[in-house]
């Protein structure tokens, strides 16, 4: 009998497979575009990415069709601002900090968020991971010489981010789920694309870029938001939660085959210890009535 991804009975290996499809388009997409900095800069990228996403994204979910109350207007503005600044920071920190390491920065937002408020002394183990793994990453002492101190400050800043990002998309997304992305995605063109084409690199006006810049968007938009709502349907938020935690691993692994960078052993600790904080922070977090919902609107990072 043939297995079809639109069977919601099938196999969970199944859903992992798309779930860590995803995942390596994504951090893939994210490889090609840092190979573009050279020609178009980063803010160059950055625009290219955002506003042909943008288009992928209104083709599929139609966002002029929405219909958003006046208690969701701020959220959603808020939700589409912090949307562009994430993508604009993470970018801008590519420039000089290796993939892994700032996808594992970015990712300390969402588990700070995740753990603040936790009052059991099991959820301090993961804290101390957390904070091991960024005294590892971080530029301090030594490290100082191997981690651009800038380019840790953005990759953080895109972290706090995407934190605003997770508490104004229930809010903003209460009655549309996934496809409130499109709308803030819209949002965050209309001031993230003009800017970032005023500091991008003259090569952004030549013709051969559009190719490639089509396909970092393919990679970054369409193809790992359409598996991930596949996985989601089919996964239990906790799984998804916990198969998430390995995007600063498989941004390492994206980083390392397509970019030629290197980790140190002491990054490679860091970027460990994150992956179990938050990895362990999903799977103890106390289940809640609304949990799946919020994983649904809030996740992955529309990098």
């Amino acid at each position: 009998m043939s297995l079809s991804l639109s069977d919601k009975n099938a196999a969970p290996a199944l859903s992992v497979a798309v779930l860590l499809i995803a995942m390596l388009s994504l951090q893939g997409g994210a490889s090609l575009a840092k190979s573009l900095f050279p020609a178009v800069g980063a803010t160059g990228i950055t625009a290219l990415r955002l506003g042909l996403g943008t288009l992928m994204l209104c083709a599929i979910f139609k966002p002029w069709r929405l219909r958003f109350t006046r208690e969701q207007r701020l959220p959603l503005l808020i939700y589409g601002l912090a949307l562009g600044c994430m993508n604009f920071l993470f970018y801008l920190s590519l420039r000089t900090v290796p993939l892994g390491v700032a996808v594992a920065l970015e990712f300390t937002g969402p588990l700070t968020l995740a753990l603040l408020g936790t009052r059991r002394l099991l959820d301090l183990i993961w804290v101390v991971l957390a904070v091991a793994g960024l005294w590892f990453l971080l530029p301090f002492g030594d490290s100082m010489k191997t981690i651009d101190p800038l380019g840790a400050a953005l990759a953080v800043g895109a972290g706090a981010c995407w934190v605003l990002y997770i508490l104004a998309g229930p809010r903003a997304g209460a009655e549309h789920g996934p496809a409130t992305v499109a709308m803030g995605s819209l949002i965050a063109s209309v001031i993230f694309v003009p800017l970032g084409l005023t500091f991008a690199e003259p090569g952004i006006w030549h013709w051969s870029v559009i190719p490639v810049a089509l396909l970092v968007a393919l990679l970054s938009s369409a193809i790992p938001y359409a598996l991930e709502m596949v996985a989601l349907t089919r996964l239990p938020a906790r799984i998804f939660g916990t198969l998430m935690s390995l995007e600063p691993a498989v941004a390492a692994l994206s980083g390392i085959l397509f970019l030629g960078e290197t980790l140190s052993l002491k990054q490679c600790a860091g970027l460990l210890a994150i992956i179990l904080a938050s990895a362990g922070a999903t799977l103890t977090l106390k289940p809640k009535n609304n949990q799946l919902k919020e994983v649904k609107i809030n996740t992955p990072p529309p990098q």
